[in-house]
């Protein structure tokens, strides 16, 4: 029958039809593809060209030692200008060395007060002193090496054990690494790891439990070595056994540093030097543990309410 194909002409077609098409394919394929590379390095490109809100001052200075005396003068904060208050005319002195725990209930403005100070959020009124000198005149790069920050959400990066405790110093030596995990009391578990300090940890550090990562932050604040330190609710989301060595290497961290404290467990901060109750109408009480519990005030309303739960 004139214009019918045998099966090896039909296959030839089919195979033709393919060669063709398959090109077209690609080139379909490699158009969408360069709209969206395209798209997202033009987003890319606007991110890396925002100005940050918070700058050096033309004449910033870097103090060659910094003793970590903290002074709040008369700070007022808010987050936009249609919002409330966080604080308003609230002063506080933290002298070099001491430890201060922040207690209050939640969203009263602990941790907002604490990323105050390395200029997270710039105070709308009043001023902030380090050593008697505004934070504003000190470079954001030398404020903020020396304040180590140990929050209760830990931020680890894909790669080796090694490689996320070296972040807190970029130059230090394997030695001073495997130091600093042995302050924190991380070694023994990172040895006990398959290889090691070299061990990959996966992305955010999911390969480990929430008291190893934590360990992991707390020695690269060893390896940093600032002498301020801001401790975020660091062990409020770890079992008791977890709890407990952190707690050790925190206090062993906390040694002759200026040491502030953020805790919902109020038997966390029983030993703090001084205990700082906020409140909606700023700071409501001060004073040690013994002290504020025989006030019988807003801090002995709370830890008695703790200890009923």
């Amino acid at each position: 029958m004139q214009g019918t194909l045998d099966l090896p002409e039909l296959i030839t077609f089919l195979l033709c039809v393919a060669i063709l098409i398959e090109p077209i394919r690609r080139y379909g394929n490699f158009t969408r593809l360069y709209q969206e590379g395209i798209a997202g390095f033009e987003r890319f490109m606007e991110v890396l060209e925002v100005q940050p809100d918070i700058q050096d001052a033309e004449n910033a200075i870097e103090p060659e030692i910094i003793q970590g005396n903290i002074s709040f003068q008369n700070v007022s904060f808010q987050y936009r200008q249609d919002s409330g208050h966080v604080f308003n005319n609230l002063s506080l002195d933290i002298k070099a060395g001491e430890f201060v725990a922040l207690v209050g209930s939640s969203g009263i403005g602990k941790t907002t007060l604490c990323s105050l100070i390395p200029r997270f959020y710039e105070v709308n009124a009043g001023e902030i002193r380090l050593d008697s000198t505004n934070i504003k005149e000190i470079r954001l790069e030398a404020l903020r090496r020396n304040i180590g920050l140990v929050q209760q959400d830990v931020y680890l990066f894909a790669g080796t054990v090694a490689d996320n405790i070296r972040y807190g110093n970029v130059n230090a030596s394997d030695a001073e690494i495997v130091a600093a995990a042995k302050k924190a009391n991380a070694h023994d578990f990172i040895m006990a790891l398959p290889n090691g300090y070299n061990t990959d940890i996966g992305q955010r550090g999911v390969k480990l439990s929430g008291g190893q990562k934590q360990r992991l932050s707390i020695a690269r604040v060893f390896l940093k070595d600032p002498p301020m330190l801001i401790f975020d609710e660091a062990t409020s989301a770890l079992d008791n056994e977890s709890e407990k060595a952190i707690q050790a290497s925190l206090e062993q961290l906390a040694n002759d540093r200026t040491t502030i404290v953020i805790a919902h467990r109020l038997s966390t901060v029983r030993n703090a030097q001084r205990i700082v109750v906020l409140t909606e109408e700023g700071i409501d009480e001060q004073g040690t543990h013994d002290e504020l519990i025989a006030l019988g005030g807003t801090y002995a309303n709370l830890y008695n309410m703790q200890l009923s739960l």
